[in-house]
């Protein structure tokens, strides 16, 4: 059974920092790109970044130069580095492994809350 835990979730002000961890356990191939998702109400979910296990990353527009993946594959642990916050950027923030594309993923952790105040 594939567990995907995240950690780093929180309140912070517009122009701060937080960095997002997620730690997978159970039948995780480090050959899987891992990645993170973010849902704020009303919205769809949206793939934010990801990346793979050569270490060729993705981002979305929306968080590009503000917000940096990194992953130990050896641990099966990805990580959400992000700048610069602002106010939109407030969503649940989910880890994602064995993405298949932006839309599909074959494991999901739990969502953890991001919020930024203006």
């Amino acid at each position: 059974q594939v567990q995907l835990v995240e950690s780093g979730g929180g309140l912070v002000q517009a122009g701060g920092s937080l960095r997002l961890s997620c730690a997978a356990s159970g039948s995780i191939s480090s050959r899987d790109i891992m990645g993170w998702y973010r849902q704020a109400p009303r919205n769809q979910r949206e793939l934010v970044a990801s990346i793979s296990s050569s270490g060729i990353s993705f981002y979305s527009n929306s968080v590009k130069g503000r917000f940096t993946i990194s992953r130990d594959s050896a641990a099966n642990t990805v990580f959400l580095q992000m700048s610069s916050l602002r106010p939109e950027d407030t969503s649940v923030y989910y880890c994602a492994a064995g993405i298949i594309n932006p839309t599909r993923a074959r494991y999901w952790g739990q969502g953890t809350q991001v919020t930024v105040s203006s």
